[in-house]
């Protein structure tokens, strides 16, 4: 047995592709997936800056190993298109929002390092949409390290290539977004009405998280939590109120605990120096992944921020993925059937601007 904490007979979680669904009941898109580009891997080896990655900086030695071997387990499947749509039409996917393997956003990288990596990676998503445009979407990568080359790469991959949206990272190699200099790269992105997938790269300062993976159970919504937290209270979401943002993994753990950030609002007057309104006012303006595991969770997403704010994702190929996307919507008792609907591929739909096909009857 490979994992002593499954019981006989149980299958093994987290491995691609899960449940088969006929494609047709559902619209479906796949918000939270990710495509690795070698050519940017091997641009980077050997930089240190770029190649730097919390996640395995943190973990233990039995961690890295157990990455060692997920890592060549997954590889044909972050690589092979013809693998992904295999896999896709096993699980009744229609569509995946592609973006970059979360460690090539390379945020450490110098800056014209970084313009080269980001060119790559948006040059192989854009081939492989080029090649099934009626299978994926694209959502790139720009070089915030380098505020002016990242507005370029934005202008280029919206006009050029007709990128939907991009992913970011929860920092720019440990510096905030609400940082000032990164104000450019998102009124442009505004200005261009493409959609922010946020995700965690891991968290800048987990030396207690090395044990038990814990650099990613914790580690990774951690993340995305601080991250949540500057671009609320540092006013980024108060500047730019048309921003599209999609959280990974639910949010983190802020939709969960939002409470605590109003009554900091109100109890202190150094938490809304750069806000206008309440900070869970900004929280539901933002988007949420169903990577949440359990349905009590997904089901309070929706209640407190509505069907139309929660988007399906899998985190293919990755082994923390949601393996069954439709079944777990389809098996959530607390919701009907036209929320499954707008979860499923509607929401997403609307954000990147695909047409959802006229099904037969």
């Amino acid at each position: 047995m490979l994992f002593k904490c499954l019981p006989p007979g149980a299958e093994i979680p987290g491995r691609f592709p899960g449940p088969a669904h006929a494609r047709g009941k559902w619209f479906t898109v796949d918000i939270h997936c990710h495509v690795l580009t070698p050519k940017a891997a091997e641009m980077v080896r050997g930089h240190a800056a770029a190649t730097r990655h919390p996640r395995e900086e943190y973990a233990n030695e039995r961690t890295r190993q157990v990455n060692r071997e997920q890592a060549e387990r997954t590889r044909i499947q972050f690589t092979s298109v013809e693998k992904r749509l295999a896999d896709m039409d096993r699980m009744g996917i229609d569509i995946q929002a592609i973006s970059p393997s979360p460690n090539q956003t390379y945020y450490g990288a110098d800056p014209e390092l970084g313009i080269a990596t980001a060119r790559v990676v948006n040059d192989n998503l854009a081939d492989i949409v080029g090649r099934h445009p009626d299978r994926f979407a694209a959502l790139g990568t720009v070089p915030f390290q380098a505020p002016d080359l990242a507005v370029a790469e934005l202008d280029r991959i919206h006009k050029s290539l007709g990128f939907r949206g991009i992913e970011i990272a929860t920092n720019v190699a440990g510096e905030d977004f609400s940082a000032e200099r990164f104000g450019k790269i998102f009124a442009r992105i505004e200005e261009l009405g493409l959609l922010v997938f946020m995700h965690p790269t891991g968290f800048p300062e987990a030396r207690r998280f090395a044990d038990h993976y814990l650099v990613n159970v914790i580690g990774n919504p951690l993340d995305s939590t601080v991250a949540v937290h500057h671009l609320i209270f540092g006013g980024v979401l108060h500047d730019h109120p048309n921003l599209k943002l999609v959280i990974a993994h639910g949010g983190g753990y802020l939709p969960a605990y939002s409470g605590r950030i109003d009554h900091a609002a109100e109890a202190r007057p150094d938490c809304c120096e750069k806000i206008g309104r309440m900070p869970t006012t900004y929280l539901k303006r933002l988007y949420f992944d169903t990577i949440v595991f359990a349905h009590h969770q997904l089901e309070y997403l929706v209640e407190q921020y509505g069907a139309d704010h929660v988007l399906v994702g899998t985190d293919y190929p990755a082994d923390m993925g949601e393996i069954d996307p439709i079944g777990f919507i389809e098996s959530a008792r607390g919701l009907d059937d036209n929320e499954r609907r707008a979860i499923l591929g509607g929401n997403a739909a609307r954000l990147l601007n695909i047409e959802i096909p006229r099904r037969p009857l």
